[in-house]
């Protein structure tokens, strides 16, 4: 017996081991108030691997409860992730009830458990440490699980497994994401939920962002930057301080939660004017270190939310002219 309470006592005080498999972001779970409109918009923009699925009705297990939830859907192909945008058709579901509160956006980052076994004990180990099952279902060879972590992480965790399943190549085109990013008034409620879990502490540091606009016009926004780095793509956590910024309109429009994708740029005036065209501005842009020495580089959010409900942000690191021979 006395053995028994040691063992429960350390498990208490060893910090919860993340599976290696939430190194990556296999999909992306993004709701959408009109489909159409988000597949014709991105299709136009450069997103080649677009598929509309249809209507689908699944029998889901939300909040406890089975349900028949109707959705219509369409992924495609981004880089090494997968997109999937969802339109609920009925309103008794997750989808439907993240749509009511945020008008839309990306809800889930999505990790694939690599049997189904790691995918049912993973479960079983969040459950034990408090965090609970918001839907569960099956569509297909594919189980899925997302988890009731919104109001405390500022994002819905996902897992899935999917029988048989191959590596994805990456696609091509013109979006490569080398970053999630989130919103969030303050950094260590989300960090100290997170670490519950497994994912690493944050690291927050104070940004030093030169050359700021907001909209067209110089600007004061302040900000601290949270850092997750444990997998092959970072997260970044944008901590709003001074105004106005895109950060704090998205708070506005839809609540904390994922901000937008970033996006490599290999030439950022001709990446800025390439968006420009189809009508997408710029919303907030500046630069990090001395310009044009090793170290800078320059950052454009460009406002994709109208077609979402997340942005784009172009990164362009400056590169050394190479040497002449």
């Amino acid at each position: 017996m006395r053995a028994v309470l040691l063992v429960i006592a350390v498990a208490g005080i060893l910090p919860a081991q993340l599976p290696e498999f939430y190194k990556k972001v296999d999909r992306v779970t993004w709701i959408v108030p009109d489909l159409d409109k988000t597949v014709a918009a991105w299709r136009k923009a450069g997103v080649e691997t677009i598929v509309e699925r249809g209507e689908l009705s699944v029998d889901v297990t939300f909040r406890g409860q089975i349900v028949k939830a109707h959705w219509r859907t369409a992924n495609a192909r981004v880089g090494d992730v997968w997109w999937d945008w969802i339109q609920p058709v009925s309103d008794n579901d997750a989808f439907a009830e993240f749509l009511r509160a945020s008008r839309g956006g990306v809800m889930a980052l999505m990790h694939r458990a690599p049997t189904l076994a790691a995918f049912n004990a993973e479960i079983e180990r969040l459950r034990a440490l408090g965090v609970r099952p918001l839907q569960l279902g099956e569509l297909g060879p594919v189980r899925f699980a997302y988890f009731d972590t919104r109001a405390d992480g500022k994002y819905v965790l996902g897992l899935q497994y999917m029988e048989q399943a191959e590596p994805d190549p990456p696609a091509p085109g013109p979006i490569r994401i080398t970053q999630f990013a989130f919103v969030a008034k303050d950094a260590e409620p989300a960090s100290s939920y997170w670490a519950k879990i497994g994912f690493p502490k944050m690291a927050v540091t104070q940004s030093t962002s030169t050359d700021r606009r907001y909209r067209g016009a110089p600007a004061e926004f302040e900000m601290k930057l949270g850092w997750h780095r444990h997998g092959k793509i970072v997260y970044e956590w944008a901590l709003p301080l001074k105004g106005p910024s895109t950060y704090e309109d998205h708070i506005k429009a839809h609540g904390e939660g994922f901000h937008h994708f970033g996006v490599s740029a290999d030439d950022m005036d001709a990446a800025i004017a390439r968006w420009e065209s189809l009508g997408y501005k710029v919303a907030q842009s500046g630069g990090w270190g001395e310009a044009g020495k090793p170290g800078s580089g320059r950052f454009a959010y460009i406002d994709t939310d109208p077609i979402g409900g997340a942005l784009i942000e172009l990164l362009w690191n400056y590169r050394a002219p190479a040497a002449k021979k």
